[in-house]
């Protein structure tokens, strides 16, 4: 159901604490936290995916030694998915979510006192998280990186086994990261392990490749090997 501007103040109103006139730089930090706990829930994409992309870019970011704004990195890494969620989400499929994200993302941002000045290097960030983007800006670059990775290894596997429905229903066949049965999501596993890697382009982030490619092959050798080759699935 469509949510009015006053509703979706209300959401945001409802997220915080502290009021605006008294919050401290660092509040609309735990406001945007608290708020994605309440209202991004998704196995795959939800607010666990998003504190786990600042953590990762941080982490590259340090590792490359690259001057990133970590006020970017962490507005960024908590709203990337916005787009996944009611109601900022597009039911157009043919929308990309990174770009109905970035223009959508700004309001909730101001309204938790986020610094206006940084919200076009968010809204950058967010156009370019996808591993099949381009990324150019600093922060850009290691959110698309850390968000790639999220895909990779254990965790990929997992997001996307998560995302496993019975029944087949519609909602799982019409996303493309979504499965709805587990042979669709060894599948689906495997189309991320070859198209996710070559599009991340920081160096601490391709130095992380191999390890996580290998602990997701060998999970889903061993997944096959149990399973008649996937066939009793």
């Amino acid at each position: 159901m469509h949510r009015t501007a006053s509703t979706i103040a209300a959401l945001i109103g409802a997220a915080l604490a502290t009021p605006a006139a008294a919050q401290t730089p660092q509040d609309w930090r735990a406001g945007l936290e608290a708020f994605a706990k309440a209202h991004f829930r998704h196995p795959a994409w939800g607010w666990q995916h998003s504190r786990r992309d600042y953590i990762v870019a941080r982490d590259l970011a340090r590792a490359d030694g690259a001057m990133v704004d970590d006020d970017v990195l962490f507005a960024a890494a908590f709203t990337h998915d916005i787009a996944g969620f009611e109601p900022w989400e597009d039911k157009d499929l043919s929308h990309d979510h990174s770009d109905v994200g970035a223009a959508k993302l700004g309001d909730v941002l101001i309204g938790l006192g986020f610094p206006a000045a940084k919200i076009a290097a968010v809204r950058e960030a967010t156009r370019t998280h996808m591993y099949y983007r381009k990324a150019i800006t600093p922060e850009a670059i290691y959110i698309h990186d850390a968000d790639a990775l999220d895909w990779l290894g254990a965790i990929g596997v997992a997001r996307i086994i998560a995302t496993v429905e019975h029944g087949d229903p519609p909602a799982a066949k019409a996303d493309p990261f979504a499965a709805p049965d587990l042979p669709a999501a060894v599948a689906l596993i495997e189309q991320n392990l070859k198209d996710a890697p070559p599009g991340i382009q920081s160096p601490a982030g391709r130095a992380r490749i191999p390890a996580l490619v290998a602990e997701a092959h060998a999970f889903l050798a061993r997944l096959k090997a149990e399973s008649d080759d996937g066939k009793a699935l």
